[in-house]
């Protein structure tokens, strides 16, 4: 069996390797995904991607030490005009590091500054033009955020820690608000952030008014995991998507074309779950001082409505002492008024009373007059039909029961008749009726 190694001394065999076959400076080109600053030295992690799809194919960590990173740093930033951060493509002077206890790394000497913007850069540049171009850029911008936004949709990795935390912020915010966050889970590292991304969000689309807000979070990670986030179709949905859209998938010094479209931009999920918590605080102040404005409003006004009554119980008696004399002299006036009138009215029927006396006996005397004629002519009637006077001129009469009889068909064999003739009488049996 061969001696076995201990790890110092591989690790030693590797650093007098590379400092044997790699003994000078290079100038290489990458992409900055990580730029830190510690106890003034500068950390960096290097990126390459494949041109066509975007895959990472290369990855290395970087230092700069403090010594020439002052003078490094203030050089670069005078030239481009930019900050040193993530997303620029840099050209930087290099030689290999290996550190038995610390490993490998590339140090730092040099960076040319005409290097400027990397692919990463230059590709959120070219989305966003296109963006404008198309009119969808502040589209989300322009969307009010519900004033009682309590139905969130939160479009997250399930088992993300930054999950976990937005829905905790949300539960136990101190003002005791009530939030329903609703989880549509989605890939939130990798290539498949942007597809990923986009089914979750239809899915919310097909729901739209179950919901006020939606939050896109992420918990953490590096720089160079936020590839998925910038690409031309997650914008444009993002962009035209209905619900305001609120942003929490990185930190500082990270900004993605995603958080440029979106409704609101925050560091990190707690800081989302702060954002949505100090909106609804607004609200409830605004409905506070609102209360407190009608409430101040009602008090100003019924202390106005109590003075105003004040001075009209003042002026009750002295309103009423003059109306009751202002009634009083009416109702004389009124009476004067109508016991002139009763009079000219007593006056005038007066008159046409006598009027009607004299023409009532006028008409009565000649309706006496008219009537007594008439009588007399009926008197003259009636004596004309006495049955007696047709007595006298030989005629009879002859009576059934005291009626007199018109026709023989009402008699019948022993009936009884009289017959009246001008002086006396005669009974008489009927036998027979032809």
């Amino acid at each position: 069996m061969e001696h076995a190694l201990t790890l110092y001394e591989l690790n030693s065999m590797v650093r007098m390797t590379l400092e044997a076959d790699l003994p000078d400076e290079y100038w290489v080109e990458a992409e900055l995904s990580e730029a830190r600053e510690v106890r003034g030295h500068c950390y960096m992690e290097l990126v390459q991607k494949d041109g066509r799809s975007n895959v990472l194919v290369a990855k290395a960590s970087a230092k700069c030490w403090k010594n020439k990173w002052l003078l490094i740093r203030r050089h670069f930033e005078t030239v481009t005009g930019q900050t040193f951060r993530p997303g620029l493509k840099v050209m930087l002077r290099v030689y290999a590091d290996f550190h038995e206890a610390y490993g490998f790394s590339w140090i730092v000497t040099d960076i040319d500054p005409t290097f400027t913007m990397g692919d990463m850069a230059r590709k959120r540049m070219e989305i966003i033009r296109q963006l404008k171009e198309e009119g969808v850029f502040d589209l989300q911008h322009e969307l009010e955020l519900p004033l009682f936004a309590q139905r969130i949709a939160v479009i997250s990795s399930e088992q993300a820690a930054g999950y976990g935390d937005f829905c905790n912020q949300l539960a136990n915010n101190g003002a005791g608000f009530v939030f329903y966050p609703k989880l549509f889970p989605a890939v939130m590292q990798g290539e498949a952030v942007s597809d990923s991304v986009i089914a979750a969000l239809d899915r919310i689309n097909r729901n739209a008014d179950d919901f006020d807000a939606v939050v896109i979070i992420r918990g953490g990670g590096a720089t160079s995991d936020l590839s998925g986030f910038d690409t031309l179709e997650l914008a444009e949905n993002v962009a035209n998507f209905p619900i305001p859209i609120i942003t929490g998938i990185g930190h500082d010094r990270d900004e993605s074309v995603l958080d440029l479209v979106a409704h609101t931009r925050v560091k990190t999920p707690t800081a989302a779950a702060g954002f949505l918590i100090d909106h609804l605080s607004l609200v409830h102040q605004r409905i506070q001082d609102a209360q407190d404005e009608i409430v101040g409003y009602v008090s100003h006004r019924m202390d106005l409505e109590k003075l105003r009554l004040g001075h009209l119980s003042a002026d009750i008696p002295r309103l009423f002492s003059l109306h009751r004399v202002r009634q009083g002299s009416r109702l004389d006036h009124l009476f004067s008024d109508l016991c002139l009138r009763m009079r000219q009215r007593l006056h005038d029927a007066g008159g046409r009373l006598a009027t009607f006396g004299s023409d009532f006996r006028q008409l009565s005397g000649r309706r006496i007059v008219n009537e007594r004629h008439r009588i007399e002519l009926l008197e003259q009637r009636a004596r004309a039909l006495d049955p007696s006077l047709l007595l006298c001129r030989g005629y009879s009469i002859t009576l059934k029961d005291g009626h007199a009889v018109h026709d023989p068909k009402a008699l019948k064999p022993g009936d009884e008749i009289e017959t009246r003739y001008e002086r006396g009488s005669t009974l008489s049996i009927i036998k027979e009726v032809k």
